[in-house]
């Protein structure tokens, strides 16, 4: 089963940068489709940003692109989102999803927080103005 723990929040200013890291459990980095959620208080869970390891990002939610990078570094079975320019809107708990499938074109699909079976525990965002 996969396990993961995400890192990396914190309090910040506007414009501010933050990097989230989320470290996947050793021999389980593999034929995964991953993505980063949010979620603010009230709100429901929202999609970031989406990628299937060992490809090119797939998904970008409009209101983070040219802001928010998704990557990965196969060697640390780790997978990033890279965060510039915070506004305050961005402020969150950020959650790090994956679901096993072989089917990359799966991951190509639109997703919802449901279609992810494992979770890791969360880190939170706060921009201030």
């Amino acid at each position: 089963q996969v396990h993961m723990v995400e890192s990396g929040g914190g309090s910040v200013q506007a414009g501010d940068s933050l990097t989230l890291s989320c470290v996947v459990s050793e021999s389980t980095y593999v034929g995964l489709c991953m993505a980063w959620f949010r979620q603010a208080p009230g709100s429901d869970r929202e999609g970031v940003a989406r990628i299937y390891i060992g490809h090119s990002p797939i998904y970008y939610a409009d209101s983070v692109k040219g802001r928010f990078t998704v990557s990965q570094d196969n060697a640390k079975n780790t997978l990033y989102l890279q965060m510039n320019n915070l506004k305050p809107e961005d402020s969150g708990m950020y959650y790090c999803a994956a679901k096993r499938t072989w089917k990359s074109e799966w991951c190509y699909e639109e997703k919802t927080p449901r279609d992810f079976d494992t979770w890791g525990q969360g880190t939170q965002v706060t921009v201030s103005s």
